[in-house]
């Protein structure tokens, strides 16, 4: 455990490697899409330690050469699919707050965190494996410009509700809504509770989003 994590802390000190060209063509995106699909089933079954380069271009149907034209080694397949990960969950925000919801802040809230638990639920043991080993992928928001996205649509958000808030700093409130909400979000689909049905989860959630951001501030 100790070389885990020591593992874990030098790799949070440095930048997560990127894929080594961006694909242009038809045929090489869906290249690309095939060695990432084929990456998340390989280490959602078998966990970082045992996936490799060699498994993945198996099991894409390509070449390990064609694999290293556009990713160098298994860390940058890591980080591709972290990144796909986060698009994914900002499309999901994007189209919830695009909807017109009479509800309200509370509603789109809502929505948010019902959108987030479907999109977490159709590959949990990749999810699990990318947050529970790779703590060194907690970057700084704007090191990826989906998650930098994410933030902007959710402030604006809160910026159309801002009589409704406590919190004067919506830059703070937003990243504390986003922080929880995710953590939540995992805990609710990578280690579900057993004596919690789904809607109870999703309805809790919600409770302590809305809960934090109707709270007076401290002080």
């Amino acid at each position: 455990m100790a070389r885990i994590e020591n593992s874990h802390s030098q790799a949070a000190q440095r930048q997560p490697p990127q894929p080594r060209k961006q694909p242009r063509q038809a045929r090489s995106l869906a290249t690309v899409e095939a060695i990432l699909e084929a990456a998340a089933r390989v280490l959602a079954e078998r966990g970082y330690a045992a996936t490799n380069t060699n498994l993945v271009a198996e099991r894409a149907g390509v070449s390990v050469g064609s694999l290293y034209q556009y990713f160098p080694n298994k860390d940058s397949l890591i980080t591709a699919l972290h990144e796909r990960h986060a698009a994914q969950m900002y499309a999901a925000i994007a189209a919830v707050l695009a909807a017109e919801r009479p509800q309200g802040l509370q509603g789109h809230v809502q929505a948010m965190v019902r959108a987030l638990l479907a999109a977490h639920r159709v590959e949990p043991d990749l999810h699990r494996v990318l947050e529970k080993e790779f703590p060194f992928f907690d970057a700084p928001r704007e090191q990826s410009a989906a998650d930098g996205g994410i933030f902007r649509q959710v402030r604006q958000l809160l910026e159309l509700h801002r009589s409704q808030l406590a919190h004067r700093d919506l830059d703070l409130a937003t990243w504390m809504l986003l922080q929880t909400m995710e953590s939540l979000v995992h805990a609710a689909v990578i280690d579900p509770p057993a004596m919690f049905t789904p809607q109870a989860l999703e309805d809790g959630i919600v409770q302590v989003l809305m809960g934090y951001l109707r709270a007076p501030a401290l002080g």
